[in-house]
């Protein structure tokens, strides 16, 4: 059996939502081109889980339009209460696929930072966004998702921190989805460049019960010599999408990336965090938390390949399955030939919560060097008794002792959320999704 193919849009209506947004010719005749590769590309191919009846490419409508906040007191509590409504300094609000709400602080703007929509920059800042849009961390053909959301971009950020900028306070986006007919191809790029600092965190908020859109999200994170980038992330989007998630990072010497990932979607997922140790020296640290419940069918990937000298790679995965959900977690530490006394770690682990709840841990060590260090660890099971007995014989309810223990479980992510909000609402969603 073959993926269907038949895409949801044509040629000209990609040059049209091209001229429409005045891009410039270099943006326009990537999109063309990328349309053209999509039609010929394959699928992915995401280790043991079957998406050829997954619809990644037919959705009602390409964008959406919404109407933009003039203030934060406009918006929805959902999304009120994941900001410090009288302090917020540095935020974007995409509703939709609509850039509705931009605040940036003038000490950033004096040093160099560029945050903003991505249609905005590649208008206004092209010759940065090319140098880096899909050609280090992510490349168009890779597969025929990854081309067809190159085609078809409609909202996204692009972040952009000079040498030896340090942003003291973290850059807060969110993604907000109140349209039932709405598609996400957002597209987010974040460039440190040397010796800088920052740390970006985005929300993907539904506020409707069900979907009709198609999720295709691209994220690079370049990372240039002795810069650092924290990165924290929790994705809430309603049933219905097909949501294909790529983060991919690429750190060069001394370079260090902390991802931070709390993937809470109630559609069917295939989630690609890869990222990739260019340079002697850098560092990544991922740590994932998920939790699926209905009939959901979800695919994890998490790899930190390692090509320079004394790399170092953390991968900390952690899963709950209830309901039939079904997931798969991948874990790869990949260490190329030539890079010496790197280090690969990982553990994932996952607890299911139901007798028809699947979770399978497959850590994977792929080794083509000798002076190095790697190790793993996985496991998959119900509940610990023994923490159950522990609590409950302290007065706690088996409910509640239930409800402790997976808080506990997930705590390592949810802990390491760097603004407090956004920590309470993965916290909300948890407690949402596993009682």
């Amino acid at each position: 059996m073959t993926v269907e193919t038949k895409l949801a849009v044509t040629a000209e209506d990609v040059r049209a939502f091209s001229e429409a947004n005045n891009e410039p010719t270099w943006f326009a005749e990537a999109r063309s081109t990328a349309l053209a590769k999509a039609q010929e590309l394959a699928m992915p191919k995401p280790d043991k889980t079957n998406i050829t009846k997954w619809n990644f490419t037919e959705f009602p409508v390409h964008t959406v339009e919404s109407e933009t906040f003039a203030s934060l007191n406009e918006l929805p509590e959902e999304v009120k209460s994941l900001i410090d409504i009288e302090g917020q300094e540095n935020l974007y609000i995409q509703r939709n696929n609509t850039p509705a709400f931009l605040k940036i602080s003038e000490e950033l703007k004096s040093q160099g930072v560029i945050f903003t929509d991505i249609q905005t920059a590649i208008r206004e800042h092209g010759d940065l966004v090319q140098k880096y849009f899909m050609t280090e961390a992510v490349k168009v053909d890779e597969h025929k998702l990854t081309a067809y959301h190159a085609a078809l971009v409609n909202g996204g950020v692009f972040v952009y921190v000079p040498k030896n900028v340090i942003v003291e306070k973290p850059l807060q986006v969110i993604f907000l989805n109140d349209n039932e007919a709405a598609s996400l191809f957002n597209h987010v790029l974040v460039v440190a460049d040397q010796n800088s600092v920052v740390t970006y965190v985005e929300t993907y908020v539904s506020t409707i019960e069900q979907s009709q859109g198609q999720a295709n999200l691209i994220e690079e994170v370049v990372v240039l010599d002795n810069a650092q980038v924290t990165f924290g992330a929790v994705d809430v989007l309603a049933k219905g999408f097909t949501t294909y998630v790529n983060r991919r990072g690429h750190a060069k010497r001394d370079a260090k990336i902390d991802w931070a990932l709390g993937l809470m979607n109630d559609s069917d997922t295939i989630s690609e965090s890869i990222t990739h140790l260019i340079g002697d020296g850098s560092l990544a640290n991922t740590k994932t938390v998920v939790v699926g419940r209905g009939d959901q069918k979800q695919n994890f990937t998490t790899e930190i390949r390692h090509w320079g000298k004394s790399s170092e790679g953390f991968i900390l995965s952690h899963g709950v399955m209830k309901d039939a959900a079904q997931s798969i977690f991948n874990g790869i530490g990949k260490i190329e030939h030539g890079a010496t006394k790197a280090n690969a770690e990982q553990e994932s682990r996952v607890l299911m919560l139901s007798e028809k709840a699947r979770g399978d841990a497959n850590p994977m060590l792929l080794i083509d060097e000798d002076d190095v260090m790697a190790g793993h660890a996985a496991s998959v099971g119900r509940v610990d008794p023994l923490q159950l007995y522990y609590l409950m014989s302290r007065g706690i309810s088996k409910a509640e002792a239930e409800r402790l223990v997976i808080h506990g479980f997930l705590a390592p992510v949810v802990n390491s959320l760097p603004i407090e909000g956004v920590k309470q609402q993965l916290t909300k969603v948890i407690e949402g999704k596993v009682r």
